[in-house]
């Protein structure tokens, strides 16, 4: 396993105001009556709980692919969260290819003491996290922030 993530600085303290249209932006016919209503919206307010134990990563594997998370995609991982089941998180997994990766935690058999970290790729195979290994769940994503649209 390499690194699937690549971590960044974020600036929470700095406002990021953009306009925002609190009725919503029609995929259809235009509707004349909301023209150019606008309002301003922090992302930083929005998107982030935790300033403090809040990070951006950029995606740079394709193992959560099917969970929509592709490689390029920015994420916002809160480490102030407490990873639950089903949570997308990263985690660095010690071993003899030591690395953070992004995985849903799977808490399924904590009882029969298994814990994994699953991929949404069929080309990936799950990770048991054992005691073993100098494993840690780092962070739980709470926004993957994508770009579907593909420019030259």
């Amino acid at each position: 396993m390499n690194n699937e993530v690549e971590f960044l600085t974020i600036e929470v303290e700095a406002e990021m105001k953009l306009p925002y249209y609190p009725e919503g932006i029609r995929a259809g016919f235009p509707s004349p009556a909301t023209d150019y209503e606008e309002e301003a919206i922090d992302l930083n307010r929005e998107l982030i709980r935790h300033r403090e134990a809040t990070f951006y990563a950029r995606v740079k594997g394709d193992s959560m692919i099917d969970a929509g998370i592709h490689p390029g995609d920015l994420l916002i991982v809160d480490r102030a969260l407490e990873p639950k089941h089903g949570d997308i998180v990263v985690a660095f997994v010690g071993g003899e290819e030591d690395g953070f990766t992004i995985k849903e935690l799977d808490l399924s058999e904590r009882e029969r003491g298994r814990v994994w970290l699953v991929p949404h790729n069929s080309a990936y195979e799950r990770i048991q996290i054992t005691p073993e290994q100098s494993s840690v769940i780092w962070g739980v994503v709470t926004y993957c922030i994508h770009s579907s649209l593909r420019h030259g």
